[in-house]
């Protein structure tokens, strides 16, 4: 704590921009003349009294003198160490500056009041922590400094007062920082404020210090890179010189991208971009990270084929030999093939009439082959390519999720490349190549975008002449490229990419297509992986026809190709061991010796009595999977009225829609029963139990409401549903016979299975047209408008007028 005493009438020595503190010792040059007065007036104040001359050191702040100064006394006057007079002075204590007096001499003199300083001894504990954190804070930064000698100093002092004014000789404080420990009268109070400012003081320090080690660390290594380069360089120019090579160092190398730019066939657009770029290289330096960029860019641009096109003249003038190619690359597809030829004739007829270029767009295409797995989309693309003459590069997009993966990364990201669409581009080598977008479908889209929005611009032929990848920013023309996408499922692309395709269908292939392809394409391919020559194993058509009718079930080929792969390994193992001797022509007869048996034995082939549809309550739906179409069973039971309650029971993973389906389907019988002959009354007292097979399988849709219709009706008469009938079409409450999708595959589905008799809805009978006629040849099409006919045409007629047995559910 302070107290104040006596006062006392002192002359003023006044500081500028320095404070002195009690205990210190600061010598002072007589030069001054405001110093020389005071020091003079003190000496003849202090002639006639005992003791030191005393002044009154007091801070003085663009002319504004403090509020408290410093006793100090004259301990000695004398020359200073370049020669000027000056005089050693010492700080004793603090002073309050009152009003001003007289005095001898011709300084200025007031009157103060000394204040007292005192601590209790001994010290409190939190005074005590605080006196050996500012010791250990001193220390620290007197270590730094190299002054050992003054950390022994510092740590003798036990005064708590001294210790707070020594920090007074400390270099880093402000002028404005002595002041306030000055005027802060109360030792432990001081003392917190010295502690503060030097704990403020290190960490200011430490900071200073890593940065300075990092910006050394930076300057070292850009030094050390700078030496090794160069001496990289003069190593590489000895070895030219040794090997008596003419070669360019990095610096002329980079001064050759302008020769580059400008000799090479570049729009005007892309020329004046590119020649920018140049500019900034040549002002950049040999460190600078932007000048590899820029290079990278540079190489990118040069690479691509602005102006490149694939001749496809003899394509597209040759309409026939075009077909021609796609036939014999490829059984059926008729479709995709009559597109093909189309575009050709259009553009042959465009190029005859000067129209190449109409509105800045040339002639291009965007089509989509949707179509279950293995029916050949993707190798589709190759094919057209060859028909067209063109280049071909294929895009998998199969798991895409970044936007970035089509329009390309900003240059600001450390490996930046182009999107896909511009380097299928340049893998092409041409402006006018096939791009085949594979698996579009299967593209998804997290927090870095979704890439389907990206493939909008790409793939609408209004839009695409003036692409912009994110990498190039200048524009590339996509309107001549021929676009092929490749789908299994066309409700999974959005709705307005879809839009801006041109949809073409690939439902599956036929018996007979599947027979074609297999030995013309299939069997070859196989033969040569195997090891076998074509006049050692040979596989006669009905061998081929059984392998795609009953060893396999699919819309594709892959199944197939890969079961001929396992019988020609059969057939050189058998042949390496001894046991069979080649030439060696497979047949029908040798496939179960060689394969084993058949897994998809039509119904019509099996055992009257082990056929599914062999008791009441079986019928065979039709369905469309992403496979392509299949064959579905329904099975109605009823359950005992003793056990089981009124209601319906559905089973098979069936979603919302054929829920609500097998609800009208139940409903419709039990409205329209008596006009039906059914007995009604065991849907109102018994629970109806209808089952889907294939459990595991999840089913949607509305097209099984006539099978679950024929299924109830055939449980409630007894009478069975024909083996050789399948059926598809969604029923209403009134029994009216509603259209579906999907004909086209649910007829080839039942036309795999062995299915003869197919029932539509009438309003499908103009998807009857994309049937191929071989199939349409091989069944018996009913096209009905209400669920009456359909349970004329289903239901077998009723045996010797007996009641029917209705099978009941445990």
């Amino acid at each position: 704590m302070a107290t104040e005493s006596t006062s006392l009438a002192l002359p003023v020595l006044p500081l500028d921009d320095e404070v002195v503190l009690p205990g210190m010792v600061v010598p002072l040059d007589l030069s001054d003349s405001e110093v020389r007065a005071a020091v003079e007036a003190a000496q003849a104040a202090a002639a006639s009294a005992p003791g030191k001359p005393r002044v009154l050191l007091v801070p003085r702040l663009d002319g504004t003198y403090a509020g408290t100064g410093v006793l100090g006394t004259v301990e000695q006057v004398g020359r200073l160490a370049d020669g000027d007079p000056g005089a050693l002075i010492r700080g004793r204590s603090r002073v309050r500056i009152g009003a001003g007096t007289t005095g001898p001499g011709a300084a200025l003199w007031v009157e103060g009041t000394r204040i007292e300083e005192t601590v209790p001894e001994p010290l409190p504990g939190q005074v005590g922590e605080l006196v050996t954190e500012y010791k250990a804070l001193a220390t620290a930064w007197l270590r730094k400094r190299g002054a050992w000698q003054v950390v022994d100093r510092v740590q003798a002092i036990d005064d708590v007062a001294a210790l707070a004014d020594n920090s007074g000789y400390s270099p880093f404080l402000t002028t404005e920082q002595k002041v306030a420990l000055l005027e802060t009268a109360d030792p432990v109070a001081r003392l917190k404020l010295a502690t503060q400012q030097l704990r403020d003081h290190l960490a200011e320090q430490d900071v200073a210090e890593s940065i300075a080690k990092d910006v050394q660390d930076g300057v070292d290594k850009q030094q050390r890179e700078f030496l090794l380069r160069r001496q990289l360089e003069a190593v590489r120019k000895e070895l030219r010189e040794l090997n008596g090579e003419d070669g360019k160092d990095s610096a002329e190398e980079s001064d050759d991208y302008r020769a580059r730019v400008e000799a090479a066939d570049l729009p005007e657009k892309v020329r004046e971009a590119a020649l920018k770029e140049v500019d900034k290289l040549e002002r950049s330096s040999d460190q600078s990270p932007e000048g590899s960029w820029i290079r990278t860019w540079l190489d990118t641009v040069l690479e691509m084929p602005w102006n490149e096109r694939t001749d496809d003249s003899a394509a597209s003038y040759d309409i026939r030999g075009a077909r021609a190619v796609l036939d014999a690359e490829h059984a059926g597809l008729e479709d995709v093939k009559e597109r093909i030829t189309e575009y050709l004739a259009v553009r042959k007829r465009r190029a005859e009439r000067g129209l190449g270029v109409v509105g800045g767009r040339r002639g291009g295409a965007v089509l989509a082959l949707v179509g279950p797995p293995g029916v050949g989309k993707t190798s589709l693309g190759e094919s057209v390519a060859h028909a067209m003459g063109r280049k071909f590069v294929r895009v998998a997009l199969g798991g895409v999720r970044d936007e970035a993966e089509i329009r390309g990364h900003r240059r600001t990201y450390v490996g930046a490349l182009p999107g896909r669409i511009v380097r299928a581009v340049k893998e092409a080598g041409s402006m006018n190549p096939v791009v085949l977008l594979d698996e579009i479908d299967k593209v998804g889209s997290d927090f870095r975008g979704d890439p389907s929005a990206a493939l909008l611009e790409v793939l609408d032929p209004a839009q695409n002449h003036t692409f912009r990848d994110h990498y190039l920013e200048v524009e590339l023309d996509l309107s001549d490229v021929v676009f092929l996408a490749t789908a299994n499922v066309l409700e999974a692309i959005p709705e307005a990419l879809a839009d801006r395709m041109e949809i073409v269908r690939l439902d599956g292939y036929t018996e007979d297509e599947k027979v074609v392809i297999a030995r013309d394409h299939l069997l070859p391919r196989q033969l040569e992986r195997a090891g076998l020559a074509a006049d050692e194993v040979d596989l006669d058509d009905g061998a081929l026809r059984k392998l795609a009718g009953e060893y396999t079930r699919e819309a594709g080929v892959r199944t197939l190709e890969r079961s001929i792969a396992r019988l020609l390994r059969k057939v050189a193992a058998q042949h390496e061991l001894g046991e069979r001797e080649l030439p060696f022509t497979v047949t029908e007869s040798d496939l179960r010796g060689l394969i084993g048996r058949p897994h998809h034995v039509p119904e019509s082939a099996q055992d009257p009595a082990e056929r599914r549809t062999a008791v009441p309550g079986v019928a065979t739906g039709l369905a469309v999977t992403g496979a392509g179409g299949d064959v579905l069973y329904v099975e109605a039971s009823l359950a005992d009225p003793e056990t089981g309650a009124a209601g319906l029971t559905l089973t098979g993973q069936l979603g919302d829609v054929m829920k609500e389906s097998a609800q009208i389907a139940l409903s419709f019988l039990r409205s329209h029963g008596a006009e039906l002959e059914l007995p009604v009354a065991d849907l109102k007292e018994r629970g109806a139990h209808i089952h889907f097979p294939a459990g595991a399988v999840p089913k949607d849709g509305p097209s099984a409401g006539v099978t679950m219709t024929t299924a109830l009706a055939s449980l409630l008469s007894g009478r069975l549903v024909r083996t050789d009938v399948a059926m598809t079409g969604e029923v209403s409450l009134t029994g009216r016979v509603l259209p579906i999708g999907g004909v086209k595959q649910k007829l080839l589905a039942a036309h795999r299975a062995g299915i003869t008799t197919v029932i539509i809805p009438k309003r499908n009978e103009p998807d009857l047209d994309d049937v191929p006629a071989e199939v349409l040849d091989g069944l018996d099409v009913h096209a009905v408008t209400d669920v009456r006919q359909v349970l004329e045409l289903a239901l077998a007629p009723a045996t010797n007028g007996a009641a029917p047995e209705v099978p009941v559910a445990a």
